[in-house]
């Protein structure tokens, strides 16, 4: 008799210990951060599906933060730790993930202007400019008459300082909703908005680059150049460097060539390699060279960050020139 005892007793145990690996496994998968998995997460301007894929090895620490942000809003659910859960699955690629708990947040915090921040962003990852440009608006309306918040970064700059402000973010993606879909004079305001909720010189270079491209779009080329003649190389830049350079440009301060002076397929230059491609190209095509903007523009789009603001831009200005 304790011979069977034990034996039911051992064959529970094996049985509970499969159920708790299921249960493990469920886990893993209804928090999507099963390696080398790849997943659609929308159609890019020109018609390629945009696919994330997880890679446990370069993403490893990016994958740990996302458990802790998990972790910490298990033990106190308030709002900023469920904002971070949805910014850590977005630093992922995971824009459905971000979305769905920026969706939460705005559900249970309607009052609360940040998760619209944060989603409207993730709806520009995904080329969904108008639910983007809603998100932003509604966001406009809660925080009028509140002072800068400033936001954490959760990537941080080479100083570790964070540097903007969930205000300037707002208007910062209001504009380049409305730039993304060609409509200048809502990204224009925009932009006025944002210039003054810029207040570093980061801040200033990243707002007065797309204001800048957004007068020249409606013609207004002098006007544009009257707008950058403050920006200078006494300016503290610490992580906008790729805006200022786009800047000198402009001014003729810098050669355009040298803005490609990066290397595309290094790791940390990415992106600055597609933030400069696309003011470069975007250079050209105002001088009416659109040879020489197309071919930047692919350029940049060969890099595979999908995501990144320039080769969203590049899209939509390659989907007008290849009509």
């Amino acid at each position: 008799m304790r011979i069977a005892y034990l034996f039911l007793a051992l064959f529970y145990l094996v049985i509970s210990a499969c159920q708790s690996d299921r249960a493990q496994n469920r886990a893993e998968k209804n928090n999507y951060v099963a390696p080398d998995e790849e997943v659609y997460q929308g159609m890019g301007l020109l018609g390629d599906s945009l696919i994330t894929s997880l890679d446990s090895v370069s993403q490893s620490e990016q994958i740990k933060k996302l458990r802790e942000a998990e972790t910490k809003y298990g033990e106190n659910p308030n709002l900023d730790n469920l904002i971070w859960i949805g910014r850590r699955e977005g630093y992922l690629g995971r824009y459905d993930l971000a979305i769905r708990t920026f969706s939460k947040a705005i559900k249970e915090y309607p009052q609360a202007f940040e998760p619209l921040r944060h989603r409207g962003h993730r709806y520009i990852s995904i080329r969904e400019f108008d639910n983007a440009i809603e998100d932003f608006q509604k966001a406009v309306d809660l925080m009028n008459d509140v002072d800068l918040k400033i936001e954490l970064d959760g990537m941080p700059n080479k100083l570790n300082i964070p540097l903007s402000n969930v205000q300037f973010n707002v208007w910062y993606h209001l504009g380049l909703a409305y730039y993304l879909n060609n409509d200048w004079e809502n990204a224009l305001e925009a932009y006025k908005n944002c210039l003054a909720a810029s207040n570093n010189d980061d801040l200033i270079v990243a707002t007065l680059d797309w204001y800048y491209m957004t007068l020249v779009k409606l013609g207004r080329k002098e006007e544009a150049l009257r707008l950058i003649e403050s920006v200078n190389t006494e300016m503290i830049i610490i992580e906008n460097d790729a805006y200022f350079k786009r800047i000198l440009m402009y001014q003729g301060k810098l050669s355009p060539e040298s803005l490609l002076d990066v290397q595309s397929d290094q790791t940390g230059q990415s992106l600055q390699y597609v933030t400069q491609g696309y003011g470069l190209g975007n250079y050209y095509l105002a001088k009416g060279d659109t040879v020489k903007a197309k071919t930047v523009f692919e350029n940049v789009l060969e890099s595979g960050n999908w995501s990144a603001f320039g080769y969203i831009a590049s899209e939509m200005e390659l989907s007008k020139l290849v009509k």
